[in-house]
């Protein structure tokens, strides 16, 4: 609109100019007037040529004002749409914020827990690897005490717990360390268990361990002779079995052929008798010098005969016994050991 005004203050402009020189002209003469009015003539016509030019223009004017103006509005549309998209992404930016401000919270407290967690399952696998540690420890001293005790038993089973691996660790902590303590307290519970076994079996070797110490040990393993042909004599003679194979205790005297009981207790003798010649074959065994039993035989002719006997005495501390051979009898003895004479103390009184 502003244009269109200009344009016509424009016309009005060049319309006053026109008259100003047709009055000047009349000062002049009359071929100046003609002249003028000519001029005249033309400026008029050249000015409704310009006129319809200039209607023509503020006719095109008039639509593209038109076509501005539906522009303006869809340009203010546009405006009030991007206004309030931007009002809505403010909004969405405002409730991003607040949803980035929680989603914050919550993963700080989340790393707490994860490293609390994580602290925590270390602590436990360090603390099971020491209770295997120690659990095995147990096991092996346990079988050992209990292979002392009694070597005819086994352990039937070898407690070997391994702790489960660690494989989730990210996505379900909190679980693998309720677990990792449930097994934590079954291998406590376990390793309270073997320990008390153990002091048991500790108490009991230790028990056994002094009463074997204490409980005296009596066993004799002799022959008599390597000269062969032992008799007959006129009269009874003592025996004495110089071969000493086995004298525990030191409890059988081969110089004097007596064997002296050290504690109370129940004692094992066996005697073994050996002779080929024809003739009498006999021993006779004597507590504290009291015959307390007597065996021989005869035989017409020569010939290898054995005979063999065995005592269970109940005797006290200092109590001796010694074999003799009647007189009359003979015995035969060499490298081969045929006659033999030995004890052993059963249980001590």
């Amino acid at each position: 609109m502003r244009v269109v005004l200009g344009l016509l203050l424009l016309l009005l402009g060049l319309c006053g100019s026109g008259a100003q020189g047709e009055g000047g002209g009349l000062d002049e003469g009359g071929a100046v007037e003609e002249s003028s009015e000519q001029t005249t003539k033309q400026t008029t016509c050249d000015i409704w040529v310009e006129m319809r030019a200039l209607r023509d223009m503020v006719v095109e004017l008039k639509v593209e004002l038109r076509n501005m103006e539906a522009r303006v509005k869809d340009s203010e549309s546009q405006v009030n749409e991007l206004k309030t998209e931007l009002i809505l992404t403010k909004v969405q930016v405002e409730l991003l914020q607040r949803e980035n401000s929680v989603q914050a919270t919550q993963l700080i407290s989340l790393e707490t827990r994860l490293t609390a967690t994580e602290s925590k399952t270390s602590d436990l696998e360090k603390q099971n690897a020491d209770l295997q540690t120690r659990l095995s420890t147990s096991e092996s001293e346990l079988l050992v005490s209990k292979s002392r005790i009694d070597q005819l038993e086994r352990e039937n089973g070898v407690q070997a717990t391994q702790l489960i691996s660690l494989e989730t660790r990210l996505t379900a902590p909190e679980s693998k360390t309720s677990d990792l303590e449930k097994q934590n307290a079954d291998l406590q519970t376990r390793l309270r268990t073997s320990e008390s076994e153990l002091l048991v079996s500790k108490s009991r070797i230790d028990q056994l361990e002094r009463e074997n110490e204490e409980k005296p040990k009596v066993a004799f393993y002799t022959a008599l002779t390597n000269s062969r042909n032992v008799g007959p004599y006129n009269t009874d003679m003592t025996l004495k079995y110089s071969k000493v194979f086995t004298n525990i205790g030191n409890a059988y005297n081969p110089a004097t052929g007596f064997f002296t009981a050290p504690v109370k207790g129940v004692y094992y003798l066996q005697f073994t008798a050996f002779g080929y010649h024809a003739g009498s074959m006999g021993i006779q065994v004597y507590k504290n010098n009291q015959r307390i039993m007597y065996n021989d035989i005869w035989q017409s002719s020569g010939g290898d005969k054995y005979f063999t006997n065995s005592l269970v005495l109940e005797l006290i501390a200092g109590d001796e016994i010694h074999l003799v051979l009647p007189s009359g009898n003979f015995l035969y003895d060499d490298k081969d050991n045929y006659s033999t004479f030995s004890g052993a103390l059963l249980f001590p009184l």
